[in-house]
C-alpha cells in the first residue's frame, strides 16, 4: 500500500501553478494595452528621435537648406556646374549653386576655357548615374533649378568641385550668386595647393571669360 503524500503537497503544487499563471497573465496584460490585438513593442530609436535629428532633416557641414528638394538619377553632366536629374515628374536641369565652372566651348564664336572638360569629368565621376537629392533654392532665368547637389556620403558636390580646383566660388556681382559662404575659403585652399585649374597661370573667372571672350572677342 502506497504511503500518503506529504501533508499539503497537492495544495502547495496547485498554489505554485496558480502563481505562475497569474504572473504570466500580468506580463501579457502589460504587453497588450486595451484596444490592441498585437503585442506591445518598444518604439524604435528613430521613432523616438526628434525630427531635427532624423536622417535627412538637416544638412551636414552648414550647406544652406533648400526651399524644395528634387531626388532622382543624374542622367547627364553637361559641364562642371550643370547636370540633368531625372525626377518622378520628368527631367530637370540643375545649375549648381554658388559655383561657376570653366566654360565649355560653343562653336567658333564661343571658345571653351582651359580645364573645362577636366571640370566636367571630375563632376561626372562624383554624380553620373547616381540617385541623389538636390537642395534647391529657386529657378534661374533659363528655367533651371538652382541647387546644392548632395552626394551619397552627405557632402556637397558643389563644394567638392571648388575644393578640387575644378570650379570657382561664384563671387560675381558682389556675391549675389554666393549662397554657400564656405566657397571662398575652399577656393583659397585649392589655389594655395595648385589643384585643378589653379595649376595654370592667369586662370580667368568664367563670368569674366563669358564677357571678355564671348562678348568682347578678347580671348587672350
Amino acid at each position: 500500500m502506497r504511503g500518503k503524500p506529504p501533508f499539503g503537497g497537492s495544495k502547495l503544487t496547485a498554489l505554485i501553478v496558480a502563481l505562475i499563471l497569474a504572473a504570466a497573465g500580468a506580463i501579457v496584460n502589460w504587453l497588450q494595452p486595451p484596444g490592441q490585438d498585437g503585442p506591445r513593442t518598444a518604439p524604435s530609436p528613430q521613432a523616438q528621435a526628434p525630427a531635427q535629428n532624423r536622417p535627412g532633416a538637416a544638412l551636414a557641414g552648414g550647406v544652406p537648406q533648400g526651399s524644395y528638394t528634387l531626388t532622382g538619377a543624374i542622367v547627364n553632366v553637361a559641364d562642371g556646374d550643370t547636370v540633368t536629374l531625372r525626377a518622378p515628374d520628368g527631367q530637370r536641369k540643375i545649375r549648381m549653386d554658388s559655383i561657376d565652372a570653366p566654360e565649355e566651348g560653343h562653336g567658333a564664336d564661343q571658345p571653351g576655357q582651359p580645364y573645362a572638360e577636366a571640370s566636367r569629368k571630375h563632376l561626372a565621376g562624383l554624380v553620373a548615374g547616381k540617385t541623389l537629392t538636390a537642395q534647391c533654392y529657386e529657378k534661374d532665368q533659363y528655367g533651371r533649378d538652382v541647387c546644392a547637389l548632395i552626394l551619397e556620403d552627405g557632402r556637397s558636390a558643389n563644394r567638392a568641385q571648388v575644393e578640387a580646383g575644378y570650379a570657382w566660388a561664384y563671387t560675381a556681382r558682389q556675391g549675389d550668386y554666393l549662397r554657400d559662404k564656405a566657397m571662398p575659403d575652399l577656393q583659397r585652399q585649392a589655389r594655395s595647393a595648385g589643384r585643378g585649374l589653379w595649376a595654370q597661370q592667369g586662370a580667368m573667372q568664367p563670368w569674366k571669360w563669358r564677357y571678355d571672350c564671348w562678348r568682347q572677342r578678347q580671348c587672350g
